[in-house]
């Protein structure tokens, strides 16, 4: 075993280099911040750039599920509801197949169909007894994420949508209501297997 030669002074940035150094460090950190970080996590999106990689909507779900869970403890006043997201309309055929769900006061379900990229699926949903906060989704593999669409206090959506990636594509609801809710969801398209994942 052999020792190595302790660097010279030469060798070693100065002291001008290291804060060249550290300058860009932190504005590469302060350019993540303000692109990915914010709208990932927050919803916040200053540059626009976080819709444009659907970085924002997965802000505003976790920022969404954080105030309704803190609501539910009591902590905070719930959230103001909104209008529903009108959608395309769905194609024409028999239904593949039908889920009813019933959901009790604040309590929610997701259901997923697993899904090749460019395959398409139609939809049609009703909520009786309330409305139910929702979000049309997808997880795939290496945390892949797209937001399709969502909206609060809906009463019921139909529609299409192409799988942007390989993955399980599909619907996260919430009942914010202090009644009980019937959920049904029609589907049918280009899908291996439909689940409900709780």
């Amino acid at each position: 075993m052999t020792n190595s030669d302790l660097p010279t002074s030469t060798d070693l940035p100065s002291s001008q280099q290291l804060m060249k150094s550290t300058m860009i460090a932190m504005a590469a950190a302060s350019a993540l911040l303000v692109t990915v970080v914010l709208p990932a996590e927050y919803g916040i999106d200053p540059t626009g750039i976080g819709g444009v990689l659907g970085l924002t909507a997965m802000g505003e779900i976790k920022t969404q599920l954080v105030q309704e869970a803190a609501a539910d403890r009591g902590e905070v006043a719930a959230p103001a509801q909104t209008a529903s997201i009108p959608s395309a309309q769905s194609g024409t055929g028999e239904w593949r197949d039908t889920m009813t769900v019933t959901l009790g006061p604040r309590l929610s379900t997701e259901i997923k169909l697993s899904m090749l990229e460019g395959q398409a699926a139609s939809y049609a949903w009703s909520a009786e007894g309330g409305g139910l906060n929702y979000d049309l989704h997808a997880d795939g593999p290496n945390e892949q994420f797209i937001s399709y669409q969502q909206a609060r206090d809906t009463l019921s959506d139909e529609g299409e949508f192409t799988a942007a990636f390989d993955g399980v594509h599909g619907w996260y609801w919430r009942n914010p209501t202090d009644a009980e809710v019937t959920l049904t969801l029609h589907t049918r398209g280009e899908y291996s297997e439909i689940e409900r994942l709780f």
